[in-house]
């Protein structure tokens, strides 16, 4: 069944004027210059240290690109990128009759394709729409589909594009083929060491989860930070294998780390952590054990 919310967090900003299209390009780490008009992507403004300072969704249109990101982020954004832009024509602006709305099931026609979810999520931006869901259904979803947030799952300037797997998206995210971009040395250099050591994977427990930023332990040895959670309802991938010595525990909580591709329907609790890991990504689900 389609689902459709509006998330109230969310703002947009439109960046416009004859520089945009390349001052934008020497910023961030997504392809902006081969962007057709209508196109969706997704990216984020680095420090000069390689970490997120921010993270968006770019649609590009017939008069400049509008800019999707928190509410909270959306001033610093402004002023970040006012900052930047020196003497080159480029305008910067909140759309504030703008809305972000998110569908999923069976997005709508009209929906751009949310880039990171392989067609199953869609975007829009009006001024109204009708919906039949609300924002935490949609961040139960999200969380399912393993996308953690900027402000839910980490902090700015917190983490690098590889810690919260922006590196693994197809057409967005990182771009490693264009060229120089805040932050982009540290960002290259992880990529071709192999240096990556942290990401983000998906964790199902029947149990209660800590709160987000919780440290989350193995043996007395920290594995992860907590990050969103929810609970849900439904099937998911998971493993029947469970690994030695892999009780992980925090707080009240514990998991055993389980990898395989049986599915399976149960009702748990699904958040998303943040976990040491090492430079391949492997996602996996952590849950009590299955029958």
């Amino acid at each position: 069944m389609e689902k459709i919310a509006q998330l109230a967090d969310r703002t947009i900003i439109r960046i416009s004027g004859s520089d945009a299209v390349h001052f934008l390009q020497n910023l961030v780490t997504c392809e902006i210059e081969e962007l057709r008009e209508g196109d969706l992507t997704f990216g984020a403004l680095l420090t000069p240290q390689g970490k997120i300072l921010f993270e968006f969704f770019c649609k590009k249109t017939n008069d400049g690109l509008l800019f999707d990101l928190s509410s909270e982020a959306a001033e610093d954004f402004q002023k970040r990128m006012t900052f930047y832009k020196l003497r080159a024509d480029v305008q910067i602006g909140m759309e504030p009759d703008l809305k972000v709305f998110v569908a999923w099931g069976a997005p709508p026609n009209g929906a751009d394709q949310d880039p990171r979810s392989g067609g199953s999520v869609g975007r829009f931006y009006a001024p109204s729409a009708e919906t039949n869901a609300t924002a935490d259904d949609w961040h139960k979803h999200r969380i399912m589909l393993g996308l953690p947030e900027l402000g839910r799952d980490f902090q700015s300037g917190e983490v690098f594009p590889h810690d919260v797997n922006m590196d693994q998206f197809e057409n967005c995210g990182v771009a490693f083929t264009k060229g120089c971009y805040v932050g982009q040395e540290v960002v290259s250099r992880m990529r071709h060491r192999g240096t990556a050591r942290k990401r983000f994977v998906i964790l199902e427990s029947a149990e209660e989860f800590p709160e987000t930023g919780t440290a989350l332990k193995a043996d007395g040895r920290a594995i992860g930070t907590m990050g969103s959670a929810s609970n849900v309802s439904g099937t998911s991938s998971a493993a029947r294998k469970s690994l030695p010595a892999s009780k992980y525990s925090g707080a009240s909580w514990s998991a055993r780390f389980i990898r395989s591709t049986q599915r399976y329907t149960r009702t748990a609790r699904c958040c998303m952590m943040r976990a040491g890991w090492g430079s391949r990504p492997r996602w996996a689900y952590i849950g009590a054990s299955r029958p």
